[in-house]
């Protein structure tokens, strides 16, 4: 009987044998009764696997069964040892039945055990658990009843599965083994026979050997463990349950076939290889030479145009597709027959050798046939792929020619210069990488040859050069006109270059005039602290106006020359119809206001001169009395200095309507207030002088003063009684307060006359 026919029974665990042994070293069968119900057909039947397994010798020491009633009725406990009796009375050494603590006492008396022992055919006890040990170690008893015997029933099940697996695999695989090589014996024995290749057994004998290693290691594990008396105890597994000399005698027997079988494999896939060999080499052989070989025959073109090029090409990779299936059936012949000559067979190296050497041969010359091919391919497709490049260079630098030069300004013309230079030196490199590429190309078609029916056979290939010389002169043409056309077109940028030079020039030209006047105004408003700076400032004044006209006539030189540049190039005149108008109006701002630069340095030098004049000939300073000044030199300072003040508020008036001023209003100030100062400072100069003459006329001056001081006081009271003589008021106000003013400065004036004296 089978594990895996009853095998959802025993994982009920019944009954199960634990390893232990009671005192006479018989083994210790467990009977767990449970509270459910339990079927005496599957405990029979687990009854009758366990019973199987121990070896006769085993049996024969007797069984000590250990009914566990502590969860059961008595009726079942009952029903089980008298089952016994049926199924293993003559196994059955003593059976103990573990009551529970309060026991079926009413039952006992209706049935004894000790005296039907006769009947039975072995002794029966009843026990409880805790003094089950009198008969048993509790080394040899499980935990369930306080003893230290470990037991796993799902793993011996498992274990019992693999076992019974092995045992049952093994066998059927050694018959057949068996069977496999005495054919093959007798095979070579018979050699007219042919050997029954097809026969294979029907397992793996590897799998199964492994199998029954890991078993064997099991087994030897736990008897080891078990001895030492620790970790695993002493369990059914062992070899007087699972017969571990069995399982040893299996893998011996089956190892000294598997090594048979594996000599009559290799027998036998060296002369299954050995044929299969010869037939694929005259396979690769006469493909190579017939058809692989008709296809490079019929294709040695080079096309006329990338595009054919790349079909040919196209073309030749499936003719490289197919061959390729042919090298790597190649490829693993030589390595089969490397592999087999390696093995030293004698009667097999020369037909392997002369098998290896054919092979070789057809094939490296195919390859290299192959590969020249595909150079040549290559080769043409670069050189129409330059020429279609070159092409299309010489197309755009035509076009370039012929197009329109309308360049927006110089630096415009020189990048197209230079772009179209940078084009014709690209023209050239490309004409020289063309006739590089045809030259390899016409030297790798001249090294074509053709292998057929054993005999190289050289290949015309006269189209072919004569298309890739024709492609290469007319490309050469081209450039040369191409170069023609760029010496011309190259003359007229340059004459453009020019142009746009000369009207930059003159617009550059307006730009500075315009900056000389913008610094004229805004810079220029000095007018001197006395004469003789201000004759400085004249004279810096010409100078500055003399590069103004140097530039104002540069720019005309300039704008003249556009002209003729224009004239000569047969275009209009570009930006000189509108520079020349602004070089003018520039020109007219600065002549008016340079005038007017001139005329109030003068007027400031006139004063200058003047008012030094008053300074110096009324100065005491020099040691001598000062000598009297005419009137006429006091009227001289104090005209230009108001007109010279009138003429600092005044703006520069252009051309066109448009005003502007010299400076910013602080600066303009400035120069007025030094002018006020020294024309008060002229005005002091006077006073002093005629203070003597004029102490008299104060004095009177000081009457009329007062006596117009009271009359102004009775206008003012009469002044403050009408409303429509208010502004009057007013008036009389100011006047009074000027009265008073000049009352105090002839009283402080004649304190200092007296102080003087």
């Amino acid at each position: 009987m089978d594990a895996t026919n009853i095998l959802p029974i025993l994982k009920k665990r019944l009954a199960f044998l634990s390893g232990g042994k009671d005192r006479r070293s018989g083994l210790i069968l467990t009977i767990p009764l449970c509270t459910e119900q339990t079927s005496m057909e599957e405990l029979s039947s687990t009854l009758d696997y366990l019973l199987g397994i121990p070896s006769d010798k085993c049996k024969a020491r007797g069984f000590t069964v250990i009914v566990d009633g502590r969860k059961s009725q008595w009726n079942i406990v009952k029903t089980v040892v008298l089952m016994l009796q049926n199924v293993i009375p003559a196994e059955v050494s003593l059976v103990c039945v573990v009551k529970p603590d309060e026991f079926w006492d009413k039952k006992v008396t209706h049935f004894c055990f000790w005296k039907e022992k006769d009947r039975l055919g072995f002794e029966v006890i009843l026990v409880s658990a805790n003094k089950l040990t009198r008969y048993i170690e509790p080394c040899q008893l499980t935990d369930e009843f306080g003893g230290s015997l470990v037991y796993d029933h799902i793993d011996w099940v498992n274990k019992r599965l693999v076992f019974e697996k092995f045992t049952k695999e093994s066998t059927s695989l050694l018959d057949e083994l068996v069977v496999i090589n005495d054919s093959e014996k007798s095979s070579q024995l018979d050699k007219e026979r042919p050997p029954d290749c097809n026969f294979l057994p029907s397992l793996d004998p590897e799998t199964v050997l492994q199998t029954g290693h890991e078993l064997l290691s099991e087994l030897q594990q736990r008897r080891f463990n078990g001895a030492e008396g620790g970790g695993v105890a002493w369990s059914p597994m062992d070899d007087e349950l699972l017969a571990q000399p069995q399982v040893m005698k299996l893998l011996d027997s089956l190892r000294e076939q598997y090594t048979k079988y594996q000599e009559v494999c290799r027998q036998r896939s060296k002369r299954s290889q050995l044929e299969d060999i010869q037939t694929k080499v005259m396979q690769v052989v006469n493909w190579l030479e017939g058809p692989g070989t008709e296809q490079l025959r019929t294709q040695w073109g080079i096309g006329d145009s990338i595009r054919a090029s790349q079909a040919l090409q196209q073309k030749h990779e499936e003719i490289e597709s197919q061959h390729s299936e042919w090298f790597a059936v190649y490829v693993e012949l030589n390595q089969q027959i490397a592999a087999l000559l390696s093995a030293g067979d004698e009667e097999d190296l020369v037909e392997l050798k002369s098998l290896q050497q054919q092979l070789s041969d057809v094939c490296y010359r195919q390859a290299s046939q192959l590969e020249s091919r595909q150079n040549v391919l290559q080769s043409a497709h670069e050189f129409h792929g330059t020429a279609q490049d070159l092409s299309q260079q010489l197309d755009g630098l035509l076009g370039m020619l012929c197009a329109d030069v309308a360049p927006a300004d110089g630096a415009a013309i020189q990048q197209t210069l230079k772009h179209l230079e940078e084009k014709l030196k690209s023209v050239e490199g490309a004409l020289v990488g063309l006739r590089e590429k045809g030259q390899v190309l016409m030297d790798q078609m001249s090294n074509q040859t053709s292998w057929s029916y054993g005999k190289d056979v050289p290949i015309d290939n006269k189209d072919n050069v004569d298309h890739i010389q024709g492609v290469m002169e007319d490309m050469q043409l081209r450039k040369q006109r191409c170069e023609d056309m760029v010496d011309v077109r190259r003359l007229k940028m340059l004459q453009m270059v020019q142009l746009f030079k000369c009207e930059e020039d003159a617009s550059q030209a307006v730009e500075w005039l315009g900056e000389l006047l913008d610094a004229l105004l805004k810079t220029h408003i000095r007018l001197g602290d006395d004469s003789q700076e201000t004759k400085v400032l004249l004279e810096k004044h010409k100078k500055f106006v003399d590069v103004a006209q140097s530039t104002y006539d540069y720019g005309r030189q300039l704008l003249q020359a556009t002209v003729v540049l224009c004239q000569s190039l047969r275009c209009s005149t570009r930006s000189s119809g509108d520079t020349l108008p602004r070089l003018n109006r520039v020109w007219k701002q600065f002549t008016v206001t340079t005038e007017e630069r001139v005329h109030r340095l003068e007027m400031a030098c006139s004063f200058h001169t003047a008012a030094e004049k008053v300074l110096v000939q009324a100065s005491p300073d020099q040691g001598d009395l000062p000598v009297e000044v005419e009137q006429e030199t006091y009227e001289e300072v104090e005209t230009v200095g108001k007109a010279l003040l009138d003429r600092l508020t005044v703006p520069v008036i252009f051309p066109d309507g448009s005003e502007q001023y010299f400076g910013s209003p602080g600066d303009m100030a400035s120069s007025a207030e030094h002018i006020r100062d020294k024309m008060k400072l002229v005005e002091d100069r006077k006073l002093t002088l005629h203070e003597e003459d004029e102490d008299e006329e104060d004095t009177e001056q000081l009457q009329y003063q007062q006596l117009h001081y009271e009359q102004i006081h009775d206008q003012d009271e009469e002044l403050h009684d009408d409303e429509e003589l208010q502004d009057d008021h007013e008036l009389h106000d100011e006047e009074l307060q000027e009265v008073d003013n000049e009352l105090q400065d002839g009283e402080e004036l004649e304190l200092e006359n007296e102080t003087d004296t």
